[in-house]
């Protein structure tokens, strides 16, 4: 994955896609999601409360060296960029596995954006009106800096006859 050139797809000015409309390299941008402290905290106690996601004294003895987002939180917000600014898939961001990896932590006061690359396109043999679609999804901050890897399948369909 990543070995192909990606094209760039401004995905915010786009109709629905279905399989049918999408080839690899194709490069799709997100808008911005300003992630504040409050927030962070708030996800934090309800989904991953640890002391470097809950309390800047607690987190700066820790490697991460100051409040960081859970990755977790980085991952919904992806979710949520993709979701209504990134790809717009006529029939959802339908999962069917991935990896993902957090190079480095996200922090209050980041403006996150998602850039996606169509890295592979499989039709399904079994199921005609569907296929698997490989995305790279790298989340950034408002440095260009990458917080966020995801490499997904997605389960897109075609276009209905």
């Amino acid at each position: 994955m990543g070995q192909e050139e990606c094209t760039m797809n401004d995905s915010r000015r786009q109709a629905t896609l279905y399989l049918d409309d999408l080839a690899v390299g194709a490069r799709f941008h997100s808008g911005e999601f300003v992630l504040d402290e409050a927030g962070l905290k708030a996800f934090a106690a309800q989904f991953d409360p640890q002391p470097f996601h809950l309390d800047d004294e607690a987190a700066r003895q820790t490697l991460f060296g100051g409040l960081a987002a859970s990755g977790w939180h980085t991952a919904a917000i992806t979710m949520r960029l993709l979701v209504t600014s990134g790809m717009p898939l006529a029939d959802g961001l339908i999962g069917a596995g991935g990896e993902i990896t957090w190079p480095r932590p996200t922090r209050a006061g980041d403006v996150l954006h998602v850039e996606s690359c169509i890295q592979a396109i499989t039709p399904s043999r079994s199921r005609p009106d569907r296929g698997i679609v490989a995305l790279e999804s790298l989340t950034l901050n408002q440095r260009g800096e990458v917080v966020q890897r995801l490499l997904a399948k997605l389960v897109v369909f075609r276009r209905p006859v």
